[in-house]
């Protein structure tokens, strides 16, 4: 059976697990938040926009969970963050973390997770070519939301934020960064599918 788009959804990793249900689901979008968290610890300090390994994780939830699931756990990562936490990077939460000039990514991080997720359901996660396109498309997709908002926290706090400087500051120093962890990502889920399937 296929839907209005020509693709015939599947499941993606997470449905693959024994046990199913409304506990299963919030166990996983935890989990999914838990391990946004702990891989916003793996950083390079940098101002304004440290790296981390925040998108490495958003993909790879996002993939294994589906777009639903991915798409709430990205939220309660954001908000779990937001109310105190330290799941940002640096150990960073609580509502200043919105002053943040790299907040704007976190933001991305949510339909980032939900578009990985839709393309998983269609079988984008099994090869590592397909798997690669993927990761790269939802591995850009917190730029969108980041730059901007990284325009806006350089420009309150008197920094230089015309376009040059914001790409300076909050693109180029991510791109050979960005493409390795979607590659990483584009390794690991088809190797995980291939080992599910030996099973």
């Amino acid at each position: 059976m296929t839907n209005a788009t020509g693709f015939a959804p599947r499941a993606v990793l997470a449905d693959r697990l024994r046990t199913h249900g409304l506990a299963t689901d919030a166990a996983l979008i935890a989990g999914g938040a838990l391990f946004t968290a702990a891989l916003a610890q793996v950083e390079v300090p940098m101002w304004p926009v440290p790296v981390t390994g925040q998108t490495l994780a958003v993909v790879l939830v996002g993939a294994t969970l589906g777009a639903r699931r991915g798409v709430l756990s990205m939220l309660v990562y954001a908000i779990v963050g937001l109310a105190g936490a330290p799941f940002f990077a640096d150990a960073q939460g609580g509502l200043h973390a919105l002053t943040l000039p790299s907040f704007g990514y976190v933001i991305g991080f949510i339909p980032a997770a939900g578009l990985i997720g839709w393309l998983a359901r269609r079988n984008w996660d099994r090869k590592v070519g397909r798997a690669a396109v993927a990761m790269l498309l939802a591995s850009a997709i917190p730029f969108v939301t980041g730059l901007p908002y990284l325009a806006v926290a350089l420009g309150a706090l008197g920094a230089p934020n015309d376009l040059q400087s914001v790409l300076a500051a909050g693109l180029y120093p991510f791109i050979v960064g960005g493409i390795a962890k979607a590659l990483i990502a584009a390794g690991v889920l088809p190797l995980a599918w291939k080992a599910l399937g030996r099973r």
